[in-house]
């Protein structure tokens, strides 16, 4: 009786911290090496955020040009023309909404850190999820654009996802096995 009033006591403390059960030293360290790199991601993407709301007073097509000028390219070449093209393109309102898509995403990225870090189970889920999103989009970029990166990227994604479905299964399995 003692022992299932303590098993009961440990379920409820499961549910208050929101904490999955303990974990192996390899399976945190895992979790924590994944939750350095979403916040990495996270402090990237705050980076190109706050250097994207720089320019949002600034006329950006003046900005290419001088870039373009800088650099002793051609501005009518291929890749300076596609650049001046998007230059052209990101006018102060659609700054302004690519930035609060940073700012959503940044949130996403830092989120998923702390819950990965604090070995927290929803964000097992949330990084499953979210990583599991750009999968299809990885693998079209794939197809168009063959290389080593972006073969390494989808990899990697790759194997983040399955690492963390694996982690909520062994979760599921071991609930199911204890009742």
């Amino acid at each position: 009786m003692h022992n299932r009033l303590m098993q009961s006591s440990n379920d409820t403390k499961d549910i208050i911290t929101n904490q999955s059960p303990p974990a192996s030293e390899k399976s945190r360290a895992a979790l924590k090496a994944i939750a350095t790199f979403e916040g990495i991601k996270g402090l990237a993407a705050l980076a190109a955020t706050l250097g994207l709301l720089d320019l949002l007073h600034h006329d950006i097509r003046h900005l290419a040009i001088e870039l373009i000028g800088h650099f002793g390219m051609d501005p009518t070449a291929h890749y300076p023309s596609i650049f001046l093209h998007y230059a052209d393109v990101l006018n102060d309102e659609n700054r302004r909404n690519v930035a609060l898509i940073g700012l959503a995403y940044i949130s996403l990225r830092f989120t998923e850190c702390y819950g990965l870090w604090n070995n927290r189970a929803w964000a097992t889920w949330l990084g499953a999820i979210s990583g599991g999103i750009y999968i299809p989009i990885e693998i079209r970029h794939l197809v168009l654009h063959p290389s080593l990166t972006n073969a390494a990227v989808l990899a990697g994604n790759v194997f983040v996802v399955a690492y963390l479905v694996l982690q909520i299964w062994l979760k599921r399995t071991a609930e199911r096995n204890t009742r």
